[in-house]
């Protein structure tokens, strides 16, 4: 057909926006991609979704399809409607190889899509190790690693690749962040990374990231530790173990009661018998003490204030 006398519309699109060139690069038949690029077609031509013939080549990891079209000028940076550019879905997808490609030809690794969210992001989100390590080694994502900005929470990101990567279980892109230097307490409205892994019952992790020295006392915008939203949100076998984990970590001081504590005036207290072991978990500058106590027979929690005069001291952990 294309090397026939007829005028043919070599960039004719369906209902959907896709061109020939588009069913091309998406299951990557090189052999007619490489005629349609000699016959002039468009190479950035747009489907409905804004989405280019190199944006399906990338998503497939179609590498010899992704070569031809960047020879032929396709551009590596052009983001689709939702702000996608071919590097987010290569990064997504672990195509190793094709992200290797578009970065060669400068794509740009710190664009953030409509989602924003960067390659990087994607990659940890996804548990992409490889292209993970490939993102890290460019210049260009060490700002990214070191969240410009300090840390004031209302600058806050919505999210960080050590965020996804923990909610997600991926301990080996986790070790691979902290290796790259990211801040380990870095935090988001939702509190750091501990938060993520705590919530969504990733045991490991949680040990993965109090083995590493995440401070477990950093409280996120409302007002919360880690154990604080395990133990309001939760209540997975999962998610026992975490708030196991998260206590022993948080707690520098364990209390007995040696007398009787009942305050039934102020619904916040922690009520005492004679010999309850408390977790100390705060002690305030008005002079109460916040304390846990896990009653592993019932399987139940409490915490709640009282007095340090109705307690001694058992022992008290270096932290």
């Amino acid at each position: 057909l294309l090397g026939s006398t007829k005028r043919l519309n070599i960039n004719y699109q369906d209902s959907d926006g896709f061109s020939a060139l588009h069913h091309a690069a998406l299951t990557g038949t090189t052999e007619l991609l490489c005629l349609l690029l000699e016959a002039q077609a468009t190479v950035d031509i747009k489907d409905i979704n804004g989405m280019r013939p190199l944006h399906y080549a990338a998503w497939q990891g179609k590498a010899d399809s992704v070569l031809l079209l960047l020879r032929a000028g396709a551009s590596v940076n052009s983001t689709s409607n939702d702000g996608q550019m071919p590097l987010h879905l290569s990064a997504q997808y672990g195509h190793h190889e094709v992200s290797e490609m578009l970065l060669q030809h400068q794509s740009n690794p710190c664009l953030m899509n409509k989602g924003k969210k960067t390659p990087l992001d994607l990659a940890c989100e996804f548990g992409r190790l490889k292209v993970a390590q490939l993102l890290l080694s460019s210049n260009m994502v060490a700002a990214l690693l070191e969240g410009e900005g300090g840390h004031d929470i209302m600058d806050s990101p919505s999210t960080t690749p050590l965020h996804l990567a923990a909610r997600n279980g991926h301990k080996d892109v986790i070790k691979l962040l902290l290796k790259a230097g990211i801040d380990i307490n870095r935090g988001t409205k939702a509190g750091t990374c501990l938060h993520e892994a705590a919530l969504y019952g990733k045991t490991e992790v949680v040990r993965l990231l109090l083995d590493a020295g995440i401070n477990v006392n950093v409280r996120n915008t409302y007002n919360q530790t880690a154990l604080d939203m395990v133990n309001q949100f939760t209540t997975s076998t999962a998610s026992r173990e975490i708030k196991q984990l998260l206590r022993e970590a948080s707690c520098s001081l364990q209390v007995r009661a040696v007398k009787d504590y009942w305050n039934l005036h102020d619904p916040t207290a922690l009520n005492l018998r004679a010999g309850d072991v408390v977790m100390v978990l705060e002690q305030l500058s008005e002079g109460r003490w916040k304390g846990h106590i896990h009653d592993s027979q019932r399987g139940t929690d409490r915490v709640g204030f009282f007095p340090p005069s109705v307690v001694e001291v058992l022992s008290r952990r270096a932290g």
